[in-house]
């Protein structure tokens, strides 16, 4: 296997920092105009993964897996191949912002409710002003809309942030992608809702021990749910469930 991947249940993490991956990875394939798409996992995406064939395809797709979720940390250490650290999407999107801006490179976001992605537009340009914004749309649009993708691919922008939530998000890329000539394609869940307010996101005392799940629980109760599905990812790992049934071939 690949030294630089990790493989949790068939998902192969890429192992490695946060620093490193915008470094070594994605400023990379940023020079040289690639077309990337990056997957955030979570325990929650991992679990859905297993359940349902068709979402495991899709994100196998993804060219980056990164691991979003101390959970999946906590997994790989207990399988005895670490990774080195948790990679926090929202802190991706906003570092990609940043370098967008610096460097007069275009980014589309696409996704949440109009009231949402309008506010999140207005907090980016308040604190980005000079980014290039290819564009913006809610996400209340059908996947299967390809008059919409071809309007969003005439843009042509540099990076593109879907915030459709999970599955829908990376299925909306796994399905387009290939309609583009560049770009780096990343869902990112509820990060507009963070930026925008209506969600806020761990202060770092809870970051810092790695408690951001419980935290959001608090501020979410109605996604008792999806954190049930952490527990379950949790104790199948700790009941050390065989995983060969997932693998991959590398």
């Amino acid at each position: 296997m690949n030294n630089e991947l990790v493989t949790i249940f068939g998902i192969p993490f890429l192992n490695t920092t946060k620093n490193e991956f915008l470094a070594n990875f994605l400023c990379k394939d940023i020079t040289h105009n690639q077309k990337r798409f990056i997957v955030t996992a979570n325990p929650e995406i991992v679990m859905q993964t297993m359940e349902n064939p068709t979402y495991r395809q899709c994100v196998l797709q993804a060219d980056y897996i990164i691991p979003d979720g101390i959970g999946i940390v906590m997994a790989s250490k207990k399988m005895k191949t670490p990774l080195k650290e948790r990679i926090p999407g929202f802190e991706i999107m906003m570092e990609l912002i940043a370098h967008a801006e610096t460097n007069d490179l275009s980014c589309y976001f696409f996704g949440a409710d109009k009231e949402t992605n309008n506010r999140f537009i207005e907090i980016i340009k308040s604190l980005h002003p000079k980014l290039k914004i290819a564009g913006h749309h809610h996400g209340y649009v059908d996947i299967n809309d390809h008059k919409f993708v071809d309007q969003l691919r005439k843009t042509k922008p540099d990076f593109v942030f879907v915030a459709l939530g999970m599955p829908i998000q990376e299925q909306w890329i796994s399905k387009y992608i290939k309609y583009f000539d560049k770009g780096i394609f990343m869902g990112v869940g509820g990060s507009f809702d963070v930026v925008a307010g209506n969600v806020k996101r761990a202060p770092e005392i809870w970051l810092k021990f790695n408690l951001e799940w419980l935290y959001r629980l608090v501020q979410q109760p109605k996604r008792w749910k999806r954190v049930l599905k952490v527990f379950k990812f949790m104790f199948t790992i700790l009941l050390g469930k065989d995983t060969k049934k997932y693998h991959m071939d590398q």
